[in-house]
């Protein structure tokens, strides 16, 4: 079972997502907060996996509530919400530690398919949209050089910044899933990021991957 908090200050907005994930039968919805300032002690309180929460509140917003929630020991996966997918915030809230954002308008089965992957802490939302976000930062960094990635190690970020799944990229490199697991985890421990989100961010932002590319 998978357990949710969300955060959102617009109750009909709360209601509406509460409704569309209590009605699955492996998502459960742990409590709800109407700003960031009322995350930490939620979390504490509930220890949710996931915290679904809106990018932009009068108060805290979901920024600074991921930045605090991701200096905690074992922190629960961050899916920002968001009005617009271009949304300078949702930039900073991938760099503060989310791990994906999901628009308001996105269908219900959308929803709950991102709750789902972020959950299993396995496949990028939406690259393309973050590759989009990542080509307005400008300058570039040293293709992650000193990070001294190995070539395997390598395809295996590029097919990360793909979107694709350790099953989908073990099938593209023929090879086992355990062992494409093995590349992701050293990948992230050379590029000193948390998951692959962050990982995908850094290897655009260094010019590792172009973001002007699709791929």
């Amino acid at each position: 079972m998978i357990g949710v908090l969300l955060v959102d200050d617009e109750e009909l907005v709360r209601t509406g997502l509460r409704a569309v994930l209590d009605a699955q039968p492996d998502i459960t919805v742990l409590a709800e907060a109407g700003d960031g300032a009322d995350v930490p002690r939620l979390v504490a309180r509930h220890r949710p996996d996931v915290v679904l929460m809106d990018v932009r509140m009068p108060a805290v917003d979901g920024i600074t509530a991921a930045r605090a929630l991701l200096r905690r020991p074992d922190p629960p996966r961050v899916l920002v919400l968001t009005t617009f997918g271009n949304d300078g915030y949702v930039y900073d809230a991938l760099r503060a530690g989310a791990t994906g954002f999901v628009l308001k308008r996105a269908r219900p089965a959308e929803i709950v398919q991102a709750v789902r992957t972020v959950a299993e802490g396995e496949s990028l939302l939406f690259p393309a949209a973050v590759r989009e976000l990542v080509a307005t930062v400008g300058e570039r960094g040293d293709g992650l050089r000193s990070a001294g990635l190995t070539e395997r190690e390598g395809e295996v970020l590029r097919l990360m910044a793909r979107g694709l799944s350790n099953t989908e990229i073990a099938a593209e490199l023929v090879l086992g899933v355990e062992t494409v697991k093995t590349h992701v985890r050293s990948v992230l421990a050379k590029t000193g990021t948390r998951d692959r989100t962050q990982a995908v961010v850094a290897a655009y932002e260094s010019g590792f991957v172009d973001p002007s590319r699709p791929g």
